[in-house]
């Protein structure tokens, strides 16, 4: 059986160097470090499995997500699949971040796992899109947990700063391994196993996961506190009401106007957003801790992940889409076309990890990130039906060289200016904070998509004097579903319309509507561009007099 080394952070050093409750003597110095070492290897290897988890989900969805809704059906509920699991995501996050500051997250993270594993298992059930929105939510809970908890255990594991630089980078890379297995498995899952495969393959992950964890990470805790310690529910509450009416209010708006319902969720939203900043001010444990907003460096940051978030869900998530729906590629094509974008988040990572300890102003990285960003957002605004695939991949390469070197910059310079006492709600909000980007994201690109193409859909059919086949072509699965697709032209052609060029015209209107999606990343971009401004100039070289690592306790 396991033993849990339970560590009070905030316990002066000659008690916490003894591991609570072990009947063993203390071993020498050195003999401490390297099983200190081996054991925290061995909890890595469980985190590793843990982000593969998240990162698996992020792109094998995205890659499968139109096939999914053409046989689901419910394409006005597309964006729902993803923002319903970051809006239960973005609530979590916080709240487990500060719980693990007080009570250790170990069973933390084992629990998340089992969420998160049984979401998927719900979501590979799914029988209607409504179901899988619902299933993903409880993956979103699960999702939230893990990002609050998992990323802030690394400084747990490993405190000497380089050190932690070091697992930091590791842990990004393989992030980004699994970002870049995810696409390529997605299509090749979906097109010949189907695509319920693509949730039951997080089950034997998940499995792994808890077992390292449990087995091998410690119980680690940085605070102190006498008797029962009072959480803040009502400031998770009100979080949860201000963001939930926020993105129905983005969802519904387009559809419904200025009625008196969306003015009262309009209304709603911002009186819970009031509540939520007096209710934080009060509260002995802020769900939302608002002094670190008040730091601008840290504010800055914070800024720049929101945005980040916006990016790259709303790339993730719609470029699949492009690729499949516009252009007319299988599953298995568009994930191929895509694996570069995350192949190249990993490669980023790596070379990031040299790059951040030898350049003199690490803020510079995050730069050079950007504006790759920027050049792959305009660049995807002109991709077509004709345009080359090395020119495809290209833009795609562009995308993920920005993320890698600027996602994991976020973390590591958050973590840097927190400092310890605030680490694990930092590094918490930072993760959280990227998730309502990516809310935004996904339902502003959504939601202007799904507008422009059933708009623009609509005036092709008015001048072919086809207005009665709206209903059968305002959805674009019936541009990803084969047989659905068949059986739609043969009908038109029947009664004399032609059916192939109203089907390419309606590709069309979804290439130029997803463009015009894609314009809102790009103002996004430059908007990061100029919020760098904000960014503290870090020095992370590492001195050749800096300390050794201090031992695991």
């Amino acid at each position: 059986m396991p033993r849990d080394h339970i560590c009070d952070a905030s316990a002066p050093p000659a008690a916490s160097a003894i591991p609570a409750a072990s009947p063993e003597p203390v071993a020498p110095a050195v003999v401490a470090q390297e099983r200190s070492f081996r054991e925290s290897l061995l909890a890595m290897l469980g985190l590793f499995f843990v982000v593969m988890l998240v990162a698996l989900d992020q792109t094998v969805v995205g890659t499968a997500l139109p096939t999914v809704v053409a046989e689901l059906k419910g394409f006005d509920l597309y964006a729902w699949v993803a923002t319903s699991y970051l809006l239960a995501s973005v609530i979590t996050v916080p709240i487990f971040g500060r719980l693990g500051d007080y009570f250790g997250r170990k069973y933390f993270v084992m629990a998340s796992i089992i969420i998160f594993t049984l979401g998927s298992a719900l979501c590979g059930m799914a029988n209607s899109m409504l179901f899988l929105v619902l299933a993903r939510a409880v993956q979103g809970i699960g999702g939230g947990m893990l990002v609050g908890t998992a990323f802030a255990s690394v400084p747990d594991l490993f405190p000497e700063p380089h050190v932690r630089l070091r697992w930091q980078i590791l842990i990004s890379s393989s992030f980004g391994i699994a970002n870049a297995v995810g696409p390529s498995l997605g299509g090749f899952l979906t097109e010949f196993a189907g695509w319920r495969s693509i949730f039951y393959v997080n089950l034997p992950i998940g499995a792994l996961g808890v077992y390292f964890v449990w087995r091998h990470m410690p119980l680690i805790r940085h605070n102190r506190h006498e008797g029962p310690m009072k959480l803040d529910w009502l400031g998770a509450l009100l979080l949860a009401a201000s963001l939930g009416s926020l993105q129905l209010l983005v969802e519904m708006l387009p559809g419904h106007g200025m009625s008196p319902g969306m003015a009262l969720l309009g209304a709603t939203g911002i009186a819970a957003f009031v509540g939520l900043y007096f209710c934080e001010r009060r509260a002995a444990n802020p769900v939302l801790p608002l002094e670190m907003f008040r730091n601008p460096a840290l504010a800055s940051l914070f800024a720049l992940s929101v945005m980040m978030g916006f990016m790259m869900f709303s790339l993730l998530f719609y470029m699949p889409l492009l690729l499949q729906g516009g252009f007319g590629l299988s599953p298995n094509a568009a994930g191929l076309l895509i694996t570069p974008l995350v192949l190249c988040v990993t490669l980023a990572s790596i070379a990031n990890s040299r790059l951040l300890t030898t350049v003199a102003n690490p803020a510079s990285i995050l730069y050079a990130g950007l504006i790759l960003l920027v050049v792959s957002a305009v660049g995807i605004t002109t991709l077509h039906k004709s345009t080359p695939q090395a020119v495809m991949v290209l833009y795609m390469l562009c995308s993920g060289l920005g993320l890698g070197l600027v996602l994991p910059n976020l973390t590591i310079f958050t973590q840097e200016i927190a400092g310890r006492a605030n680490l694990g709600i930092a590094t918490a909000m930072i993760q959280s904070l990227r998730m309502v980007g990516g809310m935004l994201g996904t339902a502003l690109v959504g939601t202007l998509v799904n507008h422009l193409y059933v708009s623009r859909v609509r005036d092709t059919l008015d001048v072919a004097h086809a207005a009665q086949w709206l209903p059968r072509l305002n959805d674009p699965q019936v541009l990803i579903n084969k047989a659905a697709q068949g059986k739609l032209v043969a009908e038109l052609d029947a009664l004399g319309q032609q059916g192939l060029v109203l089907i390419e015209a309606a590709r069309e209107s979804l290439v130029s509507s997803i463009h015009v999606g894609q314009m809102l990343s790009i103002g996004v971009a430059v908007l990061a561009l100029l919020q760098m401004r904000r960014v503290p100039r870090l020095h992370l070289r590492k001195r050749r007099d800096a300390a050794p690592p201090r031992p695991m306790e």
